[in-house]
């Protein structure tokens, strides 16, 4: 199966270079010694990446690799200003944060819709030879230059924005849950690593309220460094303001699960765990009233903790109450 979720592209940019001032002089009928009047040469396209709602992923810039900006052209006589190369819009969904390539230094990140950032600017035109008159050179046969435009490979990467991120060990049942409580439709199966690519669902709340629920890939121990699906589906988690960490009550030991999935995000990055955190144990259906208890007893007073069944919707909506008041 081919994913068409793409949250990492490289790409070649290349902005404009600006047009050359020109070194015209008047000449008409009845001025055969007119003054320089060359005008300045237009500036070179720019990069611009721009924000775009209805996108969510960057499949569309997979199979771009180049994206250069048009130049400025040159100036003409009587003052006039060469015409300004083409920009060059780059549109990427909400989320992406563009690196250069070379210094891993982050450029910019586009967060709303609409938003543009200059990724590489083009180069400024060339002034005309009209500039440069004075007192003692009235006939100046020197114009500048067009600026060159820049090149830079540069990094895309998504992180979706979500309200609530459920991290969980694969398998833990968040598919499930996201598909009863939202209209997204992610792939489900009683095997690990159903889910291969982040999945967005808008959860309908009391009085036409809403949140963003988004399941992120199952994380296995030893994430943090790489194994698995590991470090590409992390990135995801840095956006969300709640983390609900979803273990299923009939594994081994609930509480024991939900500290090693802790442990797999401080090592990627310890501020992860600044964030909100609720506890959903999942699968309820599964185990009875003696063992609900015991789990009951070792859960932490200060973690909010949420027992449901997404099968039997037993719990549901009290999850989401309890989401709703974090937020």
């Amino acid at each position: 199966m081919t994913s068409n979720f793409i949250d990492y592209v490289k790409i070649n940019c290349r902005s404009g270079n600006g047009g050359a001032g020109s070194k015209h002089f008047r000449r008409e009928k009845h001025v055969p010694n007119g003054g320089p009047d060359g005008g300045d040469g237009g500036r070179g396209g720019h990069i611009v990446l721009k924000g775009n709602a209805q996108h969510w992923t960057l499949l569309h810039l997979k199979y771009q690799k180049h994206i250069k900006a048009d130049h400025g052209t040159a100036g003409e006589g009587g003052r006039r200003t060469g015409p300004q190369g083409k920009d060059q819009i780059i549109e990427v969904p909400l989320g992406t944060v563009a690196r250069d390539a070379e210094t891993g230094e982050i450029i910019g990140e586009v967060t709303e819709d609409g938003q543009k950032i200059i990724l590489l600017p083009g180069g400024r035109g060339g002034l005309g030879n009209f500039h440069f008159r004075n007192s003692t050179n009235q006939a100046p046969e020197y114009a500048q230059p067009g600026e060159e435009g820049q090149e830079a490979w540069i990094i895309l990467e998504l992180k979706i924005l979500a309200d609530v991120g459920l991290v969980g060990f694969p398998n833990a049942g968040k598919s499930t849950l996201l598909s009863v409580v939202s209209a997204a439709k992610p792939e489900i199966a009683d095997y690990p690593f159903t889910t291969l690519t982040p999945n967005l669902g808008v959860v309908a709340y009391r009085d036409f309220k809403s949140f963003v629920m988004a399941d992120i890939p199952g994380i296995i121990e030893g994430a943090a460094h790489g194994k698995g699906l590991g470090l590409r589906f992390l990135r995801h988690i840095e956006r969300n303001s709640i983390l609900l960490f979803l273990v299923s009550a009939d594994s081994e030991n609930p509480l024991k699960e939900y500290k090693t999935l802790l442990k797999e995000l401080k090592q990627y990055n310890p501020e992860l765990l600044d964030k909100k955190r609720i506890l959903g144990i999942s699968k309820c259906d599964l185990i009875d009233e003696k063992q609900l208890t015991k789990i009951k007893k070792k859960i932490p007073e200060e973690l909010p903790a949420v027992f449901f069944s997404a099968l039997t919707n037993q719990g549901i909506e009290e999850l989401k109450d309890v989401i709703w008041n974090n937020l």
